[in-house]
């Protein structure tokens, strides 16, 4: 059996055997009494011993049941961070593709802007072309109107007038000497006074008296 405490439960229960030849003899109640004594300090070595193990089973399952319930909290928070994991993934990935996107997109932005670019530029120059152009024949018109004024100034328009009246008053006289002249040299000089006036004609524009 078993020794608690410094207790020897064979000790205490045996009792000496007689030697061979002798009779047995009775125990003494002194004997009987320290070993009364030695069974109750053993039971109550026992006893504590008992308690003490209780104590520790129930501290053991105290314990256990803590650690179960940590580890059904752990799990579940192993599953929220599972989840949690497969919505960044998802997220991420999502990411990922709306830049990938986005970057399409502003390359297409940049080729639509360099081209539109590009069509400023030609239509800048046909631009300028059209305002060289214009300013060209701006120039030329001016040019002409200055040609215009000068000839047909008021300044001008007396000298002008002037210069008509005393062509008409050459052709009045030419007609009027044409008229005397006899008549076989009427018809020469009448020519040559019509060739005179066509000419003065021509040469100021105004027309001869009928």
């Amino acid at each position: 059996m078993s020794t608690f405490s410094g207790f020897n439960l064979e000790d205490m229960v045996n009792v000496t055997p007689p030697k061979t030849g002798e009779e047995p003899q009775e125990p003494k109640v002194e004997q009987l009494m320290s070993k009364l004594r030695r069974l109750q300090q053993g039971k109550r070595a026992l006893e504590e011993e008992l308690k003490e193990l209780k104590s520790v089973c129930d501290s053991l399952q105290k314990e256990l049941a803590t650690l179960q319930t940590e580890a059904y909290q752990l799990e579940g928070i192993h599953k929220e961070n599972e989840e949690l994991c497969r919505k960044l993934q998802f997220q991420c990935e999502e990411s990922e593709q709306d830049s990938a996107r986005q970057l399409n997109q502003n390359k297409k932005s940049e080729e639509l802007l360099e081209q539109y670019r590009c069509e400023i530029q030609e239509f800048k120059l046909k631009l300028r072309k059209q305002r060289m152009k214009f300013e060209k024949q701006l120039h030329q018109l001016i040019e002409q109107h200055k040609n215009l004024h000068s000839i047909f100034s008021p300044e001008r328009l007396p000298d002008e007038i002037q210069s008509i009246e005393s062509t008409k008053s050459q052709l009045t006289s030419a007609a009027e000497v044409g008229s005397a002249v006899p008549p076989r040299r009427g018809a020469r000089g009448c020519q040559e006074t019509e060739a005179v006036g066509s000419n003065s004609c021509r040469d100021c524009g105004a027309q001869l008296p009928g």
